[in-house]
């Protein structure tokens, strides 16, 4: 899938940034990534609060195996079929992704980053 048709899916959600990536394509709204393209399937962020939505409606979690054989599954679940038709229901769903996003940051923010090291005060002259 190309940046622009990625932009058509989302047009109703409003202007996207596209960012190659490990193979695929992250989907920006401003500085957060809400969906992946990876081999031409969309998948939209989701956590606790909306990966069931995702699971009713069919969908299914983004999942690949790493160089150590092993299964790894992210946190962006497939795009339903029916979302990349009805720009309507895709503004929802990338909504919803970008929620998650925002919340995803806020999470990582609250655990704090590395702490910077102390300042040392000046020596007096």
């Amino acid at each position: 899938m190309d940046a622009e048709a990625i932009g058509d899916v989302f047009r109703v959600f409003g202007p996207v940034r596209i960012r190659r990536m490990f193979g695929g394509q992250g989907v920006y709204r401003g500085e957060l990534m809400f969906a992946l393209e990876v081999y031409g399937e969309l998948y939209l962020k989701a956590d606790s609060e909306s990966a069931e939505l995702f699971r009713n409606l069919g969908s299914r979690p983004f999942t690949y195996t790493g160089r150590d054989g092993r299964t790894a599954t992210m946190s962006y679940w497939l795009m339903p079929e029916s979302a990349l038709d009805d720009p309507d229901e895709a503004a929802e769903l990338a909504r919803l992704a970008f929620e998650a996003a925002l919340r995803a940051k806020a999470a990582g923010s609250k655990k704090g980053g590395k702490a910077s090291p102390p300042r040392k005060s000046p020596k007096p002259a």
